[in-house]
């Protein structure tokens, strides 16, 4: 993907507009691009996260972007033959050997434009969707009948269509795989006479800084391909706008802009370093911005191929604080000027068995953890502690050197992709829901807050959002968004964004939960617990009496979203323990962040 400069842009003076947003003062932001054909309704949020109506598809407030910081070790970069279903890199495999001319049609070739339409999820209204609306990117051939885009390209696609340079037909592909962190995407497409007298790139090794970057694809402006150079200025551990993530990235000031998303960043090699993504727009800054590097995409690739499918990026799940301070190391029982403190670790994390608040950690397989939170990169280089995780793969183990008590002991932990309280994304596009007498039940999600207005869910619910960590798996905060108004929910139709805690005196799990209770009720009573100690109580034959009445008045389809009518399974966490390190005083994301020394892992 091109660039974070609009997920939904539209040709205008300047690339990312935001005239209703209710962030628009903010001039600094990252932002995928993609051009829109047709406009939305736009949701209105407070985070960066956000879609645009007329030109930004996904946006993030930027902090922290500066500083140094190389790539990472050449040596740690996973390895595999591209002649395996052409999905995997091959780094030590000898590429092409020239790249004179860019007007050479066997590398423009390979760029296609990617046309799709979306139909993206109403979270106010969970049972049916928004207005469908289109947009263009681009996208490149790696072998194998596949090609690479952005995941914010193709997000919530009901329809997808490529077209090759000089060509007028148009054909449809499909989404194998959809990396929502690394904001990539893998298509095919069936049509054997798409690929006729193609040739897919080559991926080539992480790029030094000033080496020349060539950025091919369909920006605005016009219909046909587009090439813009210029150098690498910057490689470091960089916030993905889309996937709400910390991954390696590479920053030049070649033009990225709308449309340009997943098309191909070249080096003077005619190798392929990278997808254009995202750019930085400030009124400080010019000409920034960002290439998903090899590394990523062969992770992303290669954890596909392994899988069939993409398990993400994983972490350690834990909370750090950088140790510059002497008095604080000495305090600490660390004799040098190394490692990092851990204050905070998610109780659903692998690491929460072995790691404990107050720990340090010195080091991960082996590789020294400095003060800063900074490991060895290639030769003179530093890069953020957050690279060498990111380099393994779901399930994989890690050893780490901790001190504790003064005490130095080696443990081991298995490393998974974080499971926010809140997510960022839903899983499967259609958010779920349970309607009781009129009252709709939902989770609490990133893009029901975006949609909503945090102004209309109140400081506690939002600070819940902002700093509470799942306590088990599968934990979920489920809210009555509205109360569709009937005479059997007579004095709560005002009810609105509210957490429900109990059922009948059970404590709720999930929606999944919540609907197996209310399934399995007999008694003469529905009566929900919300918290603030606001109390609703049904009688349970009436709520059920009147649900066809409900669903025919509001033209709602069903009483619930497919997913709850599976057979609820019941974890082996039979009791939930709330503690106070469940909601804690730091953000559980880097994104809200607001100092530079700590940081999540």
């Amino acid at each position: 993907m091109a660039c974070v400069a609009a997920l939904f842009a539209s040709p205008a003076l300047l690339p990312f507009p935001s005239t209703t947003s209710s962030m628009a003062s903010c001039s600094c932001r990252l932002r995928p691009a993609v051009v829109a054909r047709a406009p939305r309704q736009q949701p209105r949020g407070r985070r960066a996260l956000r879609r645009f109506d007329e030109v930004e598809g996904v946006s993030k407030k930027r902090r922290g972007i500066g500083g140094g910081g190389g790539v990472g070790a050449g040596g740690s970069q996973p390895s595999s033959s591209r002649r395996d279903r052409g999905l995997s890199v091959d780094f030590k495999e000898p590429q092409v050997a020239e790249f004179d001319d860019l007007e050479e049609d066997k590398f423009l070739n390979a760029v296609v434009k990617v046309y799709c339409t979306h139909i993206a999820p109403d979270y106010g209204l969970p049972w049916q969707k928004q207005r469908q609306h289109s947009s263009s990117g681009s996208a490149f051939m790696i072998g194998d009948g596949k090609l690479l885009t952005n995941a914010h390209c193709v997000e919530h696609d009901t329809q997808v269509k490529v077209k090759r340079r000089g060509d007028d037909k148009k054909y449809i592909a499909k989404v194998l795989a959809r990396g929502v962190e690394c904001d990539l995407a893998l298509l095919s497409v069936e049509n054997e006479e798409f690929w006729r007298g193609t040739e897919a790139l080559h991926f080539g090794r992480l790029p030094c800084l000033q080496d020349s970057v060539t950025v091919v694809g369909y920006p605005l402006g016009g219909d046909t391909i587009s090439v813009t150079k210029g150098v690498v200025s910057r490689i470091e551990v960089t916030p993905y706008a889309h996937g709400t993530s910390d991954l390696l990235g590479i920053q030049i000031d070649a033009a990225i802009n709308p449309g340009n998303s997943g098309g191909p960043a070249f080096n003077d090699q005619g190798e392929c370093i990278g997808v254009a993504f995202q750019v930085y727009r400030s009124d400080e800054a010019e000409n920034i911005g960002y290439v998903i590097p090899t590394t990523v995409v062969s992770h992303f690739l290669n954890d596909y191929q392994k899988n069939g499918k993409y398990t993400g990026f994983p972490c350690l799940g834990v909370l750090l604080q950088k140790l510059e301070n002497p008095a604080l190391r000495e305090s600490l029982k660390v004799p040098s000027s190394e490692g990092v403190l851990v204050r905070r670790v998610e109780p659903t994390a692998p690491a929460s068995s072995v790691l404990r608040k107050g720990d340090v950690i010195v080091s991960f397989d082996g590789i020294a953890v400095g003060c800063e939170a900074t490991v060895p990169f290639r030769s003179t280089e530093r890069i953020a502690f957050r690279y060498l995780t990111s380099q393994k793969y779901a399930g994989d183990i890690a050893q780490l050197g901790i001190i504790r008590d003064g005490n130095s002991m080696k443990v081991q932990t298995i490393l998974q992709p974080r499971k926010h309280l809140v997510p960022f994304h839903v899983e499967g596009g259609q958010p779920s829901y349970l309607i009781v007498a009129g009252l709709v039940f939902t989770p609490l999600t990133e893009p029901f807050i975006e949609e909503e207005c945090e102004d209309t869910l109140g400081l506690k619910l939002l600070a819940k959002a902002r700093y509470s960590l799942a306590t088990f798996e599968g934990e979920e905060i489920v809210i009555v968004s509205q109360v569709l108004a009937h005479e059997v929910n007579i004095g709560y139709e005002h009810m609105g964004n509210q957490q429900v805690m109990k059922l009948n005196g059970t404590t709720i799990k999930n929606i999944h939960h919540l609907a197996h209770l209310v399934d399995t009720c007999k008694d003469k009573f529905l009566t929900f617990e919300f918290e603030d100690d606001f109390l609703v109580v049904l009688h349970r034959e009436e709520a059920d009496a009147a649900s066809s009445d409900i669903l025919k008045e509001h033209a709602i389809p069903s009483i619930r979203s497919s997913d709850l009518s599976e057979p609820y399974a019941e974890a082996n966490n039979n009791e939930i323990q709330k503690t106070s390190e469940d909601f804690g005083e730091s953000p559980v994301t880097n994104f809200e962040m607001g100092i530079d020394c700590l940081l999540w892992a």
